[in-house]
């Protein structure tokens, strides 16, 4: 019965809400596509000027912090618990075992001002990515990425840092300088 009416609540959905929604409840200028799953939303932190697009797994059941302006493409996962090796060692006792069985990993996760998730990319439990940072299309994320890094590649190692774009942006439209030194410091 459940499957059946999970499969008509996404069919209604994409005909009613296949659209991209502006505004949360006390954040009016974060959207998140109707398309994205968020499980745990208790344990979510969201700020304002947030976009969630399309497609995407977000886990907050054990603590998921968005900061300001973080942007989220498309086709990503977030988890902030992982049973898959807790399955494999536990098998069948998995389903009775009390507590965390041994393999089972929960950890928060963060994602810093103004960083910015590319399409298809996967954010493991325990893992932060910095203020202004980037990770790119297709990277995982497993463990710490600095303010400001370019991270790429699975897992994601930093490949650059964005502050080097910034500068040459920065340097054609000066007037900018202050709001970007507001929310990322002086460089």
């Amino acid at each position: 019965m459940r499957p059946w009416l999970n499969r008509w609540r996404r069919r209604l959905a994409h005909a009613l809400l296949f659209r991209m929604v502006f505004g949360e409840r006390g954040r009016p200028h974060t959207r998140i596509a109707p398309s994205t799953c968020i499980e745990g939303e208790a344990g979510l932190e969201l700020a304002d000027h947030v976009f969630i697009g399309q497609f995407n797994f977000i886990d907050a059941s054990a603590g998921l912090v968005i900061e300001e302006g973080v942007q989220i493409s498309n086709f990503c996962s977030i988890l902030t618990h992982s049973t898959h090796n807790a399955l494999r060692i536990n098998g069948r006792r998995f389903a009775t075992a009390g507590g965390q069985p041994p393999g089972y990993v929960k950890a928060p996760v963060r994602l810093g001002a103004y960083s910015f998730v590319g399409a298809h990319c996967l954010i493991e439990p325990g893992s932060q990515l910095g203020k202004g940072a980037m990770l790119c299309a297709y990277a995982q994320l497993r463990g710490i990425a600095p303010d400001f890094a370019i991270m790429a590649g699975q897992p994601a190692r930093q490949v650059g840092d964005t502050r080097v774009r910034d500068a040459v942006l920065l340097t054609r439209h000066p007037e900018l300088r202050e709001a970007y030194e507001a929310w990322a410091g002086k460089p």
